[in-house]
């Protein structure tokens, strides 16, 4: 069950921080699972894909701040976070109770590996994800230039329960009656959720339907080949380590935003104790 926050008016409690934004809707997904959309800087500038800083101020009177993918694409006018909540993680303990007219801190230095510039051109884009890992690729599949560049792209999105996936479906759902990029994503777009603990139409690790050769057969498309394709990698780390090896042994080299290649892996995901 999800459910929209309404708008209240804080702007009379609002107590200002540095670089401050200010909430200006929540969605609750499931237990675990929440998105929020704050004000943007005007000054923010950054490529689709790229994460900031972004957080609460501590008990101690410290600004408590960790890397959050930004799921909004470059043009749009606010910002979006997807995040998961830890009931004794540092931060989303608090962060998961934001309320449209909260301020949260915002630093305004984005970097990152999951963005255009770090990959070769090539024909076919995977991107591997994995819970809120999700998040950049939100970023990336709205964005024009993901469409411009690639022939075909893949988005796989593993989660335990079905819930879980309900974020990620509803982007993908909705790019196809998107104004701006509806007519570029037409024939271009495949996806492909899968669970690993509530029964599902498809369940079991994207690592292990690649190793089976699985998901090629399903969706129909050649086994991975450095001369087409490319891809991009988010999750935990331990997810982010077997694609990486399992890419490597396809034939396919890490990139980065100095040195371009076929495939490049966010290293910042936000994990389970923040």
């Amino acid at each position: 069950m999800t459910e929209q926050t309404p708008v209240k008016d804080k702007a009379a409690t609002a107590v200002t921080l540095p670089d401050a934004q200010t909430v200006t809707s929540v969605r609750h997904y499931t237990d675990r699972l929440f998105a929020f959309r704050c004000t943007r800087p005007q000054s923010l500038r950054f490529r689709s894909g790229e994460f900031v800083m972004i957080g609460l101020m501590g008990d101690n009177g410290r600004p408590l701040l960790r890397a959050y993918s930004i799921a909004s694409p470059s043009w749009d006018e606010e910002l979006e976070f997807y995040s998961i909540k830890v009931p004794d993680g540092p931060l989303t303990s608090k962060l998961q109770h934001v309320q449209p007219g909260d301020q949260i801190i915002l630093r305004p230095k984005p970097v990152g590996t999951l963005v255009h510039d770090a990959l070769l051109p090539g024909k076919r884009l995977w991107m591997f994800s994995t819970g809120t890992g999700f998040a950049p690729f939100a970023s990336l599949l709205r964005d024009p230039e993901t469409w411009e560049k690639y022939d075909e792209v893949v988005i796989t999105h593993t989660c335990r329960e079905v819930a879980e996936l309900t974020y990620g479906r509803e982007i993908v759902e909705a790019l196809r009656d998107d104004e701006l990029i509806g007519e570029l994503v037409e024939g271009k777009l495949k996806y492909y959720p899968t669970t690993t603990r509530e029964e599902s139409p498809k369940m079991g690790r994207i690592t292990t339907l690649i190793e089976s050769g699985e998901v090629f057969a399903d969706l129909g498309i050649p086994p991975l080949d450095p001369a087409v394709d490319r891809a991009m990698v988010c999750g935990s780390l331990a997810f982010n380590l077997d694609i990486k090896a399992l890419l490597e042994k396809a034939g396919l080299r890490e990139g980065a935003n100095s040195d371009p290649a076929e495939f490049v892996v966010e290293k910042a995901f936000v994990g389970d104790g923040v």
